[in-house]
């Protein structure tokens, strides 16, 4: 495919239609405006522009001053430092709006695998479980966690603490976060399954609140994790509703994406519509074989909650396999109480054979003991990380199961997995999708250090890329604009950051510029450390921070803080 084909976009024509019912046609490109003579900074010198609006691109350059884009145009004045971006095409920094890198930031600033794939912010806090608030025990066993391996010293214990955290330490990505259900009820409620009393549900709201005045960006839900599972419908409303007021989202990890994602997706936009708020289902997808007809369902259901008035909607990582704990392949109920209670749930001969059966269910439905790869283990298994489960049983001549429960138990519950469940046409079709965001749903790594010390999803290195390479460059399922804007304008206006996401003057100077002949991933599920290829600069805050395809040292990340709870 030529250069100018792949710059032109093209599309297969999924869901054209629906751009008008979504308010989300492509905008007029944003304006140039004329040179004043001023010496800026940096420009990026004579790239194809796509402003993030959705808009057709234009050539021309950028300037920029301090963290701000000044001018953007043709023929502008020499800047003290110069990007050559001829050829290339030139995009707001991306967006993840479902990212993992909380903590990891902290162990490693230089943030590797995030910077080089054109992420510019993370926004963290995600399915459930935020950075704080901390309760003391919880608040102790995590500074003592980072302590011990990584030699980082925790000193917050709220999402404004770490904020403020990463504002000091100012790494070389931005971070947003939403405060996390979970953590909240964990807080106040505990690890167990029951109900919120009344003053148990107010101490929530006030929490949330709290979290909102410091700068969280949404409230998000793990109702597939524990304790978040264990709240009810009307919890969940009453929670969410201190949104209200606010252009901020309640962001649903949901109760279930296989057998019942259709009554989950139901609830999820329940909540946004009696609570009166926005809702991003996160990583929307249908596991499983027998549930991959869904797909179409779940985006009749959500274009007509959209109909109706609810502003839904939702994003999608760029690979066929999910990631989460290898606890699971067990139900909710099995997790309640904590690690030990689930472990000693396996080992009972009352309850263990309905926990095997349900495993083994779970397996079916993935296809086989080799659709899990075991992601993240420590200790005398360590040798186990980067191994289908299948095939690392019959090695051991073990039964799978026995193996599954082996692990879990060695490693006090702490192993992490990766599943095979979906669909690549489906995937396609969600990334395509005009009410569709792109995210990672990962992490941040590096091949050196303590984040290589795992077989983690391709995801956190190469899902930007990946969009640009394989579903745009080659599938041609969308075009380079729409694409972009999924990235970078989409996500801003859904969080409410009129100044990100978007090339104009007065924003704030994050970009990326890559090769569209090049760009795509090169991480695998075999060989996940791999950093992608043709992202050949990423400025953050106004830092050329990714100068030709490697890392200059510089630090622009900041905290990005949400304008705070709604006036009641």
């Amino acid at each position: 495919m030529k250069r100018r084909d792949f710059v032109a976009g093209g599309t297969k024509g999924v869901f054209v239609g629906l751009a008008g019912l979504a308010g989300l046609g492509a905008r007029p490109a944003t304006p140039f405006v004329a040179a004043t003579g001023r010496r800026a900074d940096l420009v990026i010198r004579g790239g194809t522009i796509y402003d993030g609006t959705g808009g057709p691109p234009r050539t021309g350059d950028i300037a920029i001053d301090g963290d701000r884009i000044t001018q953007i145009g043709r023929g502008l004045p020499a800047g003290a430092t110069e990007i050559d971006a001829r050829g290339m095409a030139v995009a707001p920094g991306f967006i993840d709006i479902h990212s993992h890198a909380d903590l990891s930031l902290l162990v490693n600033p230089r943030a590797e695998s995030r910077v080089r794939q054109g992420v510019t912010l993370e926004v963290v806090g995600q399915d459930g479980s935020s950075i704080g608030p901390w309760s003391d025990g919880v608040f102790e066993l995590t500074r003592d966690r980072y302590r011990r391996d990584f030699d980082v010293e925790i000193d917050f214990r709220d999402v404004g603490g770490f904020l403020d955290r990463i504002d000091r330490e100012r790494p070389a990505v931005s971070v947003a976060s939403m405060v996390g259900h979970g953590t909240v009820r964990g807080f106040v409620v505990g690890g167990v399954d029951r109900p919120a009393t009344e003053a148990e549900l107010e101490r929530m709201r006030a929490m949330v609140r709290d979290a909102l005045g410091q700068g969280a960006v949404g409230l998000s839900t793990g109702l597939e994790y524990t304790p978040g599972s264990f709240a009810t419908r009307d919890e969940l409303v009453a929670v969410a509703s201190e949104l209200r007021g606010t252009v901020y989202p309640y962001a649903s990890h949901m109760r279930n994406e296989d057998d019942r994602l259709l009554a989950a997706l139901e609830e999820a936009l329940h909540v946004g519509r009696v609570a009166g708020v926005a809702v991003q289902v996160s990583h929307l997808k249908a596991q499983g074989e027998r549930n991959h007809w869904k797909a179409e369902a779940a985006f009749a259901a959500i274009e007509a909650a959209r109909e109706g008035g609810v502003d839904v909607h939702f994003d999608r990582y760029p690979y066929v396999a999910y990631a989460t704990g290898l606890s699971n392949l067990f139900p909710a109920s099995a997790r309640a109480g904590g690690t030990g209670r689930f472990l000693a749930r396996l080992a009972d001969p009352e309850t263990g054979p309905a926990l095997e059966r349900a495993c083994r269910d779970k397996i079916a439905l993935l296809g086989s003991w080799d659709a899990v790869q075991i992601s993240r283990i420590g200790g005398a298994n360590a040798a186990a990380r980067g191994r289908r489960l299948g095939e690392l049983a019959s090695e051991l001549g073990e039964d799978p199961y026995a193996l599954t429960v082996r692990l879990l138990r060695e490693a006090n519950g702490s192993v992490g997995m990766i599943g095979f469940g979906m669909s690549e046409e489906n995937t396609e079709r969600m990334l395509a999708h005009p009410l569709g965001m792109v995210c990672s749903d990962g992490g941040a790594y590096a091949p050196y250090g303590p984040l290589s010390r795992s077989s983690p999803h391709p995801r956190g290195y190469g899902s930007f890329p990946r969009v640009l390479g394989h579903y745009v460059r080659e599938r041609r399922a969308m075009s380079l604009a729409a694409a972009v804007h999924k990235m970078s304008g989409l996500p801003a206006r859904k969080l409410g950051l009129g100044d990100r996401g978007v090339l104009r003057a007065g924003a704030v100077a994050d970009a990326v510029v890559f090769d569209p002949d090049r760009v795509g991933d090169r991480a695998t599920f075999d060989e996940p450390h791999q950093y992608p290829e043709g992202v050949a600069h990423v400025v953050v805050g106004g830092v050329h921070t990714i100068r030709d395809e490697e890392q200059t040292g510089g630090m622009g990340g900041r905290a990005v803080r949400g304008g705070g709870a709604a006036g009641r």
